[in-house]
């Protein structure tokens, strides 16, 4: 029983990602539903399952809002999904740059409000300047993540069928 699972909360939250394993039995104990499945099944003796790929626990579970989130440059390039927020490519982690919408010369923070992953051609381009002066729009408004934001970000291979689930 290989691969991960993403776990949903009651209101459908993303709340983290479990093995099979354990996502197999909350389901076997009747804690969780299935949501999305493989195709493949799960075998044994006594009964055939489908393979799980998200599940959502039967009861709330509530998780602190409000955590200091590290201001990292793997954090902003997860929340920005590894893609370059000027033109939308996505050349990989080692080829994006970190960007201050507002340059830091003219007044703008280091805060989550302010940084967005940017190819390296985007960031010369627009250089010491705002989107508006260089004529470059932003995919979308930077944000501070939430916290099950965390528990997403990490090397866990992502199943497609979870975007719907983890992102905004």
């Amino acid at each position: 029983m290989n691969g991960s699972v993403l776990v949903l909360n009651a209101t459908y939250e993303p709340l983290g990602i479990v093995p099979v394993r354990r996502a197999v039995v909350l389901l076997l104990k009747e804690k969780a539903e299935l949501i999305e499945a493989a195709e493949q099944l799960l075998r044994s003796e006594q009964m055939n399952l489908p393979r799980p790929l998200v599940i959502r626990l039967v009861y709330y579970v509530k998780v602190p809002r409000r955590l200091a989130l590290p201001l990292t440059r793997r954090f902003i390039l997860a929340r920005d999904h590894y893609t370059c927020q000027y033109c939308g490519a996505q050349p990989g982690a080692n080829n994006l740059t970190i960007d201050h919408v507002i340059p830091r010369s003219r007044g703008g923070d280091k805060s989550w409000e302010n940084v967005v992953a940017a190819c390296r051609p985007c960031n010369q381009r627009k250089g010491n300047r705002t989107p508006k002066e260089a004529r470059m729009k932003l995919a979308r408004k930077p944000f501070r993540p939430r916290y099950v934001a965390l528990t997403l970000v990490g090397d866990a291979p992502h199943h497609e069928v979870w975007k719907k689930y983890m992102y905004d």
